[in-house]
């Protein structure tokens, strides 16, 4: 077996089942250098075990990879990681809208990212890191983003479009944490509360009913902000009142996300009945931090199938053309 496929291929496994971002990113690291190493030190295996970012782990199986196995850990994880589900709903997607890479708290380069959804068969895919309030994942100062959109066009081409985004922090009276005119350049902006999550009903309200009322906003992110398991634990949904927001969300014309990721499972299903009467529109979408959680797309497949939410309704199986028009 080819030792960087086995590398690339672990390191997307752990990442869809979400372990520890540093065990997984040990592994695209050493694939990296073992791609920059001349054939001769390949060969030679004291020299790889001395090469930079090659540590035992790795090593071990480039060893067994280059010896003509499937090395034991890849067949391991193979076992243990869930497969991708299939849906008739996740055929259907053909982008995401939620993405984060090393800029912000992602694991992996612009580059990294645009590849695993291009390896995915996606039509586009929105990169939208955090903006600068949320000092904890390195949120994007307006300079940085600035800096970062010509990158992300760059990942463009032969069929697959890379979208400049952000997920905007929604402030604790509604206004949007980024430059307005900056926000205006973006293909895509997401709007996420990610401060106060226990804020009292009235006015998380208030304040989630201004952003969505803002002219640039698209997609309304993991609305209630819960955690239902992993490995940070649980936490309690933010309390407002889903009514009043949705029939914002639909007069406004902003998306409400159906976040893929197993440990949020946002919104949860009582919600999504209530964003579907009150006429919304829907973003499946990944919320992935690395490659491999890309993938995730078939979790929120799943629930908005058993939901009930029609495929006509969900902005990812729109065409690119449409998507942006509708976007702007």
């Amino acid at each position: 077996m080819d030792p960087v496929a086995a590398l690339l291929e672990i390191a997307s496994l752990l990442e869809r089942e979400r372990a520890s971002r540093y065990r997984a990113k040990a592994f695209r690291v050493a694939a990296a250098a073992l791609q920059q190493l001349p054939e001769d030190v390949r060969a030679d295996p004291t020299r790889l075990r001395a090469a930079k970012g090659i540590g035992d782990s790795t090593f071990g199986v480039i060893r067994q990879a280059q010896g003509g196995e499937v090395p034991d850990y890849l067949v391991e994880l193979r076992g243990e990681v869930e497969p991708e589900r299939t849906s008739a709903l996740r055929a259907r997607l053909r982008g995401d809208l939620h993405a984060h890479t090393d800029w912000s708290d992602g694991t992996t380069p612009i580059p990294v990212m645009a590849a695993a959804a291009r390896a995915l068969g996606h039509e586009y895919q929105a990169i939208t890191d955090h903006s600068p309030r949320l000092r904890v994942a390195r949120g994007l100062s307006a300079e940085r983003l600035r800096e970062q959109m010509p990158l992300v066009r760059a990942e463009s081409g032969d069929g697959f479009t890379l979208l400049t985004g952000i997920e905007v922090d929604i402030l604790d009276d509604g206004a949007l944490d980024q430059e307005e005119q900056l926000l205006g350049e973006l293909d895509i902006v997401v709007a996420s509360v990610h401060s106060k999550l226990r804020m009292d009903r009235r006015p998380m309200t208030a304040r989630m009913l201004a952003a969505v009322a803002h002219p640039r906003v698209n997609v309304l992110g993991h609305c209630t902000g819960r955690l239902v398991q992993g490995e940070r634990g649980t936490r309690a949904e933010s309390q407002f009142d889903a009514e009043a927001v949705f029939a914002a969300c639909a007069e406004n014309g902003v998306a409400v996300e159906i976040n893929s990721r197993p440990e949020r499972q946002d919104p949860p299903d009582e919600l999504i009945a209530i964003a579907l009467e009150a006429g919304c529109l829907f973003s499946i979408d990944s919320d992935a931090h690395a490659p491999g959680q890309l993938s995730l797309l078939d979790h929120g497949a799943e629930r908005a199938e058993r939901a009930g939410v029609p495929a006509a309704r969900i902005i990812t199986t729109w065409g690119l053309e449409r998507l942006l028009a509708w976007a702007r």
